[in-house]
């Protein structure tokens, strides 16, 4: 059932852009919103900064950074083959744990890009597991970072010979003599129009001749490269058009004759990342098509499309607000970013194992159609566990002698304040994308913030947050908000 016809989308703002006014300012919830949608959320420096800037200002900063971020530099090893290896078992391991970190890495710091990195991750996938080579990682990584604000048409071109990919989706075992139909498929049914959207089995077939021919190196684990002995040469028809065609035909034809699906499938699974997972058919006809519009308009490059998208009044509206889920990374990292806590690359190894236990294992998704995201996040299991990790950070920093940092972090939000109920309100709404529903849930936070110091403590100015059990309220009360239901929410 198309749930999205019994269920129309609440958001009916248009891709005008958002221009603030006495009814609708410019604030510190949509600040945090942006971040928490463009980003991996930001911590309070970074959230007043950007209030100080206009909205229109403040995307075009996040999106250009993004485009002009260098890419990661190439580790010693991204493009080794086997024998460039001493000792292959021990450092390949051991290159493979120092790129997962590294990726985290990258995802807490680089804002907008590491966004969109985590999602074309999600989109091309592959599985670690299958390739298990650190090399292949690294430029599968590569070129979904260098493609990730670029143009569409190259970046499929390019992600579909990288070495994780052949093998993934049998590429590398696509011949004249066999041909493989895998990747084929995916590319129009995952990657670039959606299932049974614009293509038919005999596409499907012809494109797997066109694409044969990437299945030679030169040494195990170099890279792959093309050999016109294993290709099919001869004629094949793709969506109407008849000719010798090869891999790069493929992908001309692709966005030449398909080009309009390809860019509203695009921009759909966009829209679903950063603004919502409902798309009705006001949604379709008023937010996805014109997208789709903007960045045919522009050759497939992504950048003005984002930016209209992150500009309008559509993204900032209330309804937007607060209805994603956040994924086992945004719950992490997002924490991390919004706290200051400190993280190195031990913690970032507990990161990415805790995010790996919640679901989200980095470079291995269940299958080639990724996570599903949103409501697939949350299950009795998962639920709680989602609970113990934070709780577990929160030890973990205070058995290496951080608890002060605790305190610290109260102190800045709240000017150092020595009122329970204020410092408990302050610390919720920094978490939360909206306020909780009731002044009940705020006043059962604070009764857990309060702990066992007498009433009279707080009646006569007593305590303060330099008392000295105050970090372990606040602890208590970090521990309290990762349980409250908005906090699942971005």
């Amino acid at each position: 059932m198309n749930t999205s016809v019994l269920f129309p989308s609440c958001n009916t703002a248009t891709l005008d852009p958002y221009i603030p006014d006495g009814t609708n300012p410019w604030n510190v919830q949509k600040v945090k919103h942006t971040y928490r949608r463009l980003g991996f959320s930001a911590n309070q420096l970074e959230v007043d900064n950007a209030l100080a800037l206009s909205p229109n200002d403040f995307i075009d900063n996040l999106v250009d950074n993004a485009f002009n971020l260098p890419p990661t530099a190439t580790p010693v090893w991204g493009n080794w083959s086997y024998n460039d290896f001493t000792d292959y078992e021990t450092e390949n391991e051991q290159y493979i744990q120092d790129w997962l970190k590294q990726t985290g890495n990258d995802f807490l710091t680089d804002d907008l890009r590491g966004r969109m990195v985590a999602f074309w991750l999600n989109h091309f996938v592959t599985g670690l597991e299958t390739y298990y080579y650190a090399p292949y990682l690294y430029q599968y990584y590569n070129v979904c970072q260098s493609h990730a604000l670029g143009n569409l048409k190259d970046f499929v071109h390019a992600i579909g010979i990288t070495p994780a990919m052949l093998i993934y989706l049998n590429g590398f075992e696509n011949t004249n003599v066999e041909p493989n139909e895998n990747y084929a498929r995916e590319l129009y049914e995952l990657f670039t129009l959606g299932e049974g959207n614009g293509y038919t089995q005999a596409d499907i077939t012809a494109t797997a001749e066109a694409l044969t021919g990437w299945n030679h190196w030169d040494d195990y684990g170099a890279p792959i490269y093309f050999d016109a002995s294993t290709w099919v040469d001869g004629n094949k028809t793709i969506f109407g058009q008849t000719g010798n065609w090869n891999y790069d035909d493929v992908i001309n034809i692709l966005f030449q004759e398909r080009g309009t699906l390809v860019a509203n499938y695009i921009c759909e699974k966009l829209y679903k990342f950063f603004v919502s997972p409902e798309v009705d058919a006001s949604i379709q006809a008023n937010i996805i098509q014109p997208l789709a519009q903007t960045l045919i308009n522009n050759n497939f490059e992504l950048v003005p499309m984002l930016k209209q998208l992150f500009k309008s009044e559509h993204f900032f509206n209330e309804r937007a607000i607060g209805v994603v889920i956040k994924s086992p990374f945004d719950l992490i990292f997002g924490y991390v970013k919004e706290t200051g806590f400190f993280y190195n690359d031990s913690l970032m190894e507990y990161f990415l194992y805790y995010s790996g236990v919640l679901g989200q294992q980095l470079y291995n998704p269940p299958n080639v159609a990724g996570w599903q995201r949103d409501e697939d996040w949350i299950n009795s299991s998962t639920l709680t566990g989602r609970w113990q990790g934070i709780e577990n950070y929160l030890w973990i920093l205070y058995d290496g002698g951080f608890q002060n940092s605790f305190v610290d972090f109260a102190k800045d939000l709240t000017n150092d304040s020595n009122d329970p109920a204020f410092i408990t309100q302050v610390l919720i709404d920094h978490f939360v994308p909206k306020q909780l529903f009731t002044a009940t849930d705020y006043d059962a936070a604070t009764d857990i913030f309060k702990w066992e110091v007498p009433q009279n403590y707080y009646d006569d100015g007593i305590w303060n947050l330099d008392w000295p059990d105050a970090w372990y309220q606040v602890a208590l009360l970090l521990k309290h908000i990762a349980t409250i239901p908005e906090f699942q929410l971005k």
